[in-house]
C-alpha cells in the first residue's frame, strides 16, 4: 500500500505541475470593446492580415480571441472599409495574459486605452467587479450602492479601478458625480453570480445622445462540463478524473502482482 500511495501522490505531482506549466505557457487573449458615441460599427485588423473582429457596435464587447504572446500592429477600421483608421496601435502582449483594448472618445478623438484583465475566479459565493469610465463628457464619479457603500470613488474618463471583491447577488447602483453626489446614473438589478467576474463600462454621453448607460460585461466564470453526469463539476476536473482512473489502474496491476508473488511462493 505504500507503493501505491508514492505512485498515487507522484501521478498527482505531475498533473499538477503539467496543467501549471500549460497555464505559464499559454496564448494571450485579446478582446476590443466599442465605447465610442458617435463611431461607426468597426472592423479590427491584426498586422493587416487577420481581420480579428467584424462590425463591432457601438456598446459592443468582443468575445476574447487567443494570440500568441507578441508585438502586434492593430488597426480599427469602419465595418467593410479598409480607411480612414480611426486607431493604429501596437500591442505588447504576454503569454498566458487577458487584455480589453476599449475604443474611447468621441470620434474626432477616438483613441485606444489597453486593460490588463485578472480573470482568476473569485472564492464561493463572491463576485469580482471593476468598473471602467468611458463616457467622454462625463465628469469624474463615484459608484455605488444604493443606499450603500462607495465601491469606486473619484473615477476619472479613461480611468479602470482595480477589482473589488463582493458578494454574489443582485445590487442596485448608484453613479454619482463625485464633486456633488448627483446621481447620473441609475444601474438597478445588477445581478452578480457566483464565482464570476465582471467589468461595468460607463458608455454614452451625459449631456447628450446616445445617453449614458452602464454596460456590464461578463468576463470569466466557472466552466462546466457537459451534462453526461458530472453535470456542475468545473473542467478542471477531467485531469483530477484521469489522475483517479491511473491511480485504481496501478492499484488493479499492484494487487495482482502481489497475488501472482503469492500463488509462486
Amino acid at each position: 500500500m505504500k507503493r501505491l500511495a508514492v505512485l498515487s501522490s507522484v501521478l498527482v505531482l505531475v498533473l499538477a505541475t503539467a496543467t501549471s506549466a500549460l497555464a505559464a505557457d499559454g496564448p494571450a487573449r485579446v478582446r476590443v470593446v466599442h465605447a465610442s458615441p458617435d463611431a461607426p460599427a468597426v472592423d479590427v485588423w491584426v498586422n493587416d492580415a487577420i481581420k480579428a473582429f467584424t462590425n463591432a457596435p457601438f456598446k459592443g464587447i468582443t468575445s476574447y480571441a487567443e494570440l500568441d504572446a507578441g508585438t502586434y500592429n492593430v488597426k480599427v477600421v469602419p465595418t467593410g472599409a479598409t480607411e480612414p483608421v480611426v486607431i493604429e496601435a501596437d500591442l505588447d502582449l504576454a503569454a498566458a495574459t487577458d487584455y480589453t483594448v476599449v475604443a474611447v472618445g468621441e470620434l474626432a478623438k477616438i483613441e485606444p486605452i489597453v486593460l490588463v484583465d485578472d480573470n482568476t475566479l473569485p472564492a464561493a459565493s463572491k463576485a469580482h467587479v471593476r468598473f471602467v469610465h468611458a463616457s467622454p463628457d462625463a465628469p469624474n464619479v463615484d459608484i455605488a450602492v444604493k443606499d450603500g457603500p462607495v465601491l469606486f470613488e473619484n473615477v476619472p474618463f479613461k480611468q479602470a479601478f482595480p477589482y473589488v471583491t463582493v458578494d454574489a447577488g443582485t445590487y442596485d447602483l448608484e453613479v454619482r458625480v463625485h464633486d456633488t453626489g448627483a446621481v447620473v446614473l441609475e444601474v438597478p438589478g445588477l445581478s452578480l453570480a457566483d464565482q464570476t467576474v465582471y467589468t461595468v463600462f460607463a458608455m454614452g454621453l451625459a449631456g447628450g445622445e446616445p445617453s449614458l448607460a452602464a454596460v456590464p460585461s461578463v468576463d470569466a466564470r466557472p466552466v462546466l462540463l457537459p451534462a453526461t453526469g458530472a453535470e456542475g463539476l468545473p473542467a478542471v476536473y477531467p485531469l483530477a478524473l484521469l489522475g483517479l482512473g491511473l491511480a485504481m489502474a496501478i492499484a488493479s496491476l499492484v494487487l495482482k502482482l502481489r497475488s501472482r508473488q503469492g500463488e509462486i511462493v
